[in-house]
């Protein structure tokens, strides 16, 4: 069986990137023609519950919430790279453990930098 040369593996590459884009891509593109387009004022009103809004409708939110949500994912990804490491933990050896505390060192640091800018309160 001959060796598979570089341009034949660069090309199975390239056909998942053009079945990932198509994948994407041809279910936006047929929605885009089949899709209602009636626009009428009640659907092009700010809020369709059946009831009128009392006070202005696009109101700015304080930068805070945006700041918790953004540790929040920050966490929540840190998670999803711990998981896996814990699972593998026994064949990995002391170089991982010594890594993954590498990188709980960095989160720690980041989360006591945010704490002392005070960053991280409601008011």
């Amino acid at each position: 069986m001959p060796e598979p040369t570089l341009l034949t593996l660069y090309g199975y590459i390239g056909v998942m990137v053009a079945v990932a884009v198509g994948f994407a891509a041809l279910p936006l593109t047929i929605a885009r023609f089949v899709r209602p387009s009636r626009p009428n004022p009640v659907k092009l009103a700010t809020y369709e519950c059946g009831m009128e809004t009392i006070g202005p409708t696009w109101i700015q939110y304080h930068v805070g919430f945006y700041i918790y949500a953004l540790v929040f994912v920050i966490f929540d990804v840190e998670t999803v790279f711990l998981y896996p490491w814990a699972l593998a933990y026994g064949q990995l050896g002391l170089f991982a453990l010594l890594e993954m505390l590498v990188f709980i060192a960095i989160l720690v640091v980041g989360l006591v930098y945010a704490l002392r800018k005070q960053v991280l309160r409601w008011w």
